[in-house]
C-alpha cells in the first residue's frame, strides 16, 4: 500500500512527462494557424482584416446611425477592443470544442495527453489576439487615450481571458466528442453572449437592477475593465458595480479552468472510441 508521501513524487513524475510534450503544443499551434489561411490570397492578413471589417460596420451603424456611441470618448477604439477580445473568446471556444473531433486520426494513431491537442488550439487564437492588438494599440496612439502604470493591468485581464476561454473549451471540447449538438447550442450562446455582454454599447444603457447581473460575466467584467485601464476612466468597471460582489466574475475563470481540467481528464480515456 503506497504511502501519502508517494502522492507528490507522482504528480512531480507526471509533470515531468507531460513537459516533454509542450514541444508538440507549439508545433501543433504553429500548424493550425498556418493552415487556417492556407489557399488564401491574403492569406494572415485575414486575421487583422476580420477584426477591422466588423468593427467598420458596427461603427456605422452604432455611431453614425443609432449614434449609440456619440456620447462614449474614443468610441472607434472603445469598439474596437471590445470586438478584439470578444473574437478572440468566440474563435477559442469554438476551435476547442471542435480541436479533439478535428484531430481524431491523429489521437487514433499516436498516443499523448489529448489536452494537449486543445491548448495548441488556444494557443493559435492567442496568436491572433496578439496581432489584432498590435491594431488596437495602434488606435490607441493616435485617438491620445491617457495611459499610465495602471495599464500594465490589461495583462492580467488577457491571462483571465485566456483561463476563462481554455476552462470553457476542455468542457466543451470532452462533450462535443460524445454530442455534436454541442456545436449548435454554443452558437446560439454566443450570440445571445455577445448582445448581452455590452460589447457594442456602454453598459450605462442598461437598468441599474440588471448592470450588476451582467458584470457577474467574466467576459462583459473583462471587456469593461478593459476598456477603463485602456480607454476611458468614465466607462463602468466591474468592481464600480458589484462593491461586495465584485471578486466573483475574477474567481470564475481559474475555477472553470481547473474543473474544466478535470472533466476532461476523465473524458478522455474515452475519445479514441468516439472521434
Amino acid at each position: 500500500m503506497s504511502s501519502a508521501s508517494d502522492s507528490p513524487m507522482r504528480a512531480a513524475v507526471e509533470f515531468k512527462t507531460r513537459r516533454k510534450y509542450w514541444g508538440l503544443v507549439r508545433e501543433l499551434a504553429a500548424a493550425d494557424f498556418k493552415l487556417k489561411y492556407q489557399g488564401s490570397v491574403f492569406g494572415y492578413l485575414w486575421s487583422l482584416m476580420k477584426p477591422l471589417a466588423i468593427f467598420g460596420v458596427l461603427y456605422l451603424v452604432f455611431s453614425v446611425f443609432v449614434r449609440i456611441g456619440s456620447d462614449i470618448p474614443n468610441y472607434p477604439v472603445y469598439l474596437l477592443l471590445g470586438i478584439v477580445l470578444w473574437n478572440y473568446f468566440a474563435e477559442s471556444t469554438v476551435n476547442g470544442m471542435r480541436a479533439i473531433v478535428d484531430k481524431g486520426d491523429l489521437i487514433r494513431k499516436v498516443y499523448f495527453p489529448r489536452i494537449m491537442i486543445l491548448l495548441a488550439s488556444s494557443l493559435s487564437a492567442l496568436i491572433t489576439l496578439v496581432l489584432n492588438l498590435l491594431i488596437v494599440a495602434v488606435f490607441l496612439l493616435f485617438a491620445h487615450t491617457d495611459q499610465s502604470w495602471q495599464s500594465f493591468g490589461f495583462l492580467f485581464l488577457i491571462l483571465e481571458l485566456y483561463l476563462l476561454s481554455v476552462g470553457i473549451s476542455l468542457f466543451l471540447g470532452a462533450l462535443f466528442v460524445r454530442f455534436r449538438d454541442f456545436a449548435y447550442i454554443w452558437e446560439v450562446a454566443l450570440q445571445l453572449l455577445f448582445y448581452a455582454s455590452a460589447i457594442i454599447y456602454p453598459l450605462s444603457l442598461v437598468p441599474e437592477r440588471f448592470q450588476k447581473l451582467l458584470v457577474l460575466s467574466p467576459i462583459t467584467q473583462i471587456v469593461q475593465d478593459a476598456r477603463w485601464l485602456l480607454v476611458s476612466k468614465q466607462t463602468t468597471t466591474g468592481f464600480a458595480i458589484l462593491a461586495h460582489w465584485a471578486l466573483i466574475p475574477y474567481l470564475i475563470p481559474p475555477l472553470l479552468a481547473i474543473t474544466g481540467y478535470i472533466y476532461f481528464e476523465r473524458a478522455a480515456s474515452m475519445f479514441a472510441e468516439d472521434v
